[in-house]
């Protein structure tokens, strides 16, 4: 990004974001969900990286809650309220852990529920309740001691006659909602969003009265000192507000490994949802206090704490643009350009929309808000627009006629919902191919993203698959281009000699071959079991095979008569893999295996070769034979045929547990 692009898009996301803070933390009112301001925040972030000199001295990334309303009267904190900054995915806990042990420490964590409500602190004197007050902006908050002698689960007074700040959570229970709802809907009034904004509004009214009426509760999770109270750590911290009367979360865990904190997360992820409160995530700390000292803090965030942010699978953002790609095969597909947007663990910045047909059946725009998916191992998709949030402007889809690429005239066949270009020489088609086979479905070269494929495709360095393991002639060339370092441009090479070492059916795959995906290839490369087998593969030879009909055999052979000195070339480069038969005996052998819905430990692919590998076969669809049904979030029809059938079905985490 250009830095002029760079200085209006922070100025606009420093905008924006400060008007949503308003909404949630002032009004109890967000007119956007939790994953599309997240979003909006790692977005501001990483641009603030990138361009430090274009950063506000009080942009949101730097501050914590909000300014306390007039309305109230302030409270100066001894020790700041400060907020934990938010992770997403495996690779942040692992980084996150790495940046502990890196100190020269050896920690424990602690693993507590991050409830989803309002941030708040209580003092006691002599074990008796004198001040309650919001975070506010984590400096000053606003006193609200009135409204939370209310809460009935928060003592009033102590069992012991000590001095002490206690800081929780308070929040809304789903059941409580659930019935304020349902007599506001006879009363003819607004109904609450969700708890956390009923839990707000309720907690920050001038009448305590009407607090009263709202049923509010906490959990109460740091002490402040905790040293004077002879408190060593988290663990004890958190006995010892339960011994003092307070509530505290009981599904809290001392764990001694990142490893254990993962498994914390995996089992929550689904757990949660039977709780009668929300949880947005886990907040993970180290338990030593003297610990969480010696690693300290930043401005806005402890150093020695995080919060894990569950993963939405459908979020909803802005489509800025629509842009068209050529695929290997001369596809043109819509792709839709995101307000970068978190789903399931991952920054998302586009998402396909498939075909024109799928366009206008939804009536997809440029501008529009839309909730997007990320299923599968495919790119994320749009499943519906936000009509309420159209701008009158917004103009209908409209599908281009030529490439975007070579502009040659595009082809859509009766009976088809593609576009194709039909022009062999065109440079989007090849340079398609070439990113394919370099991808985590092909040849799986790590280093080797779509951009350095294009740049050294405009460039002349590759024009073909063979150039890229003839890449290595031009080192000293390539040391120097965009984003190209010696130490990059020697490992992107490691990588691709690596790549050789990859088994028969991932080369196969990556090839392309029109009809032949992961499981065929398998399939083929089982048969041909070498590269000088393929070459020779007939058409009956492939006609024989279970799963491989007629259309894909004739792609295959059609492929291998005009590519024999291709695959030649290929074995004299050093690609010459073997196809060797190695199953393990094992829970799965002999059965066949089904996967639904979107895996989160796992892609598909690597899924499937985990049930191939114990000896069993990864089937695409349920029958009366399945063994297994497998079921990720989102599962479709085929958990339904599973169940009408009596098939057994497991979820993620029972999957991982059996092929550990």
């Amino acid at each position: 990004m250009e830095k002029t692009q760079a200085r209006k898009k922070i100025y606009e996301l420093t905008e924006l974001i400060n008007k949503y803070r308003k909404e949630y933390y002032e009004d109890d009112d967000p007119t956007i969900s939790d994953t599309e301001y997240d979003s909006l925040i790692r977005n501001l972030e990483n641009l603030e990286k990138e361009f430090p000199q274009y950063s506000f001295p009080d942009s949101p990334t730097k501050v914590v809650g909000y300014v306390p309303s007039s309305k109230f009267q302030k409270i100066t904190f001894s020790k700041p309220m400060l907020s934990l900054g938010d992770i997403f995915n495996y690779e942040e806990v692992i980084a996150f852990d790495k940046r502990i042990r890196n100190m020269g420490v050896t920690p424990t964590y602690v693993c507590e529920l991050k409830i989803d409500g309002i941030a708040s602190s209580v003092h006691y004197e002599n074990g008796i309740m004198a001040l309650a007050s919001t975070r506010g902006n984590g400096i000053e908050g606003e006193i609200i001691t009135e409204n939370v002698k209310t809460i009935k689960d928060l003592p009033k007074t102590l069992n012991d006659e000590i001095s002490i700040e206690v800081r929780g959570e308070v929040y809304m229970k789903r059941s409580v909602l659930k019935s304020l709802n349902e007599e506001r809907q006879k009363s003819g009034v607004d109904e609450f969003k969700n708890c956390r904004n009923a839990a707000g509004g309720s907690l920050r009214q001038l009448n305590s009265e009407i607090t009263a009426t709202r049923s509010l509760s906490t959990f109460d999770y740091t002490v402040i000192d905790p040293l004077k109270y002879g408190l060593k750590n988290q663990i004890e911290a958190l006995e010892f507000m339960s011994h003092l009367g307070f509530t505290v979360n009981p599904h809290y865990k001392l764990c001694k490994s990142i490893t254990e904190v993962w498994d914390y997360i995996t089992e929550w992820r689904e757990k949660r949802k039977t709780l009668d409160y929300d949880t947005d995530g886990i907040v993970i700390k180290c338990n030593d206090f003297s610990m969480q000292e010696e690693i300290g803090y930043t401005v806005r965030t402890p150093k020695w704490g995080i919060a894990f942010k569950f993963p939405a699978v459908i979020v909803e953002t802005k489509i800025n643009d629509i842009k068209f790609t050529v695929g290997r095969t001369g596809n043109i597909t819509p792709l839709a350009i995101l307000e970068p947007v978190m789903i399931a663990g991952s920054l998302v910045s586009r998402a396909t929309l498939h075909n024109e047909d799928f366009c206008q059946a939804r009536d997809i725009r440029i501008g529009d808000y839309v909730s997007v998916r990320k299923a599968g191992d495919v790119i994320p998709e749009v499943v519906e627009v936000n009509i309420s949030r159209r701008p009158v402007i917004n103009q209908p889809f409209k599908m281009i006629n030529k490439c975007p690429v070579c502009g040659h005239d595009l082809l859509r066949k009766a009976g088809q919902s593609s576009h194709y270009c039909l022009n062999p020489d065109c440079d989007g088609i090849k340079v398609a191919g070439l990113i394919y086979f370099v991808s985590k479905s092909g040849m799986d070269i790590d280093s080797f993203g779509e951009k350095i494929m294009i740049d050294m495709y405009k460039l002349g360095y590759i024009k073909t698959i063979t150039d890229i393991y003839n890449l290595k002639k031009h080192k000293n060339d390539l040391i120097g281009l965009d984003g190209l370092g010696e130490k990059s441009v020697s490992t992107l090479l490691e990588n691709i000699e690596k790549s050789k070492k990859m088994p028969l059916d991932r080369l196969i795959t990556a090839f392309g071959i029109r009809f032949v995906g992961g499981k065929v290839s398998k399939i083929i490369a089982k048969r041909c079991k070498s590269l000088e087998g393929l070459a020779k593969i007939t058409y009956n030879d492939l006609i024989d095979l279970r799963d491989i009909g007629e259309r894909i055999a004739s792609s295959v052979i059609d492929y291998v008569n005009n590519n024999k000195l291709f695959l030649q070339k290929l074995t004299q480069l050093g690609l010459n893999p073997i196809m060797e038969n190695v199953v393990k005996d094992g829970i799965f052998t002999g059965k066949s295996v089904v996967l639904t819905g979107s895996l989160t430990s796992f892609t598909r692919a690597e899924a499937s070769s985990i049930i191939e590998e114990l000896g069993g076969r990864s089937a695409t669809s349920v029958s009366k034979n399945t063994y297994l049904v497998v079921a990720g979030s989102d599962a479709g029809s085929k958990l339904q045929k599973a169940k009408d059938l009596g098939v057994k079905i497991i979820d993620e985490d029972e999957f991982k547990k059996m092929v550990k």
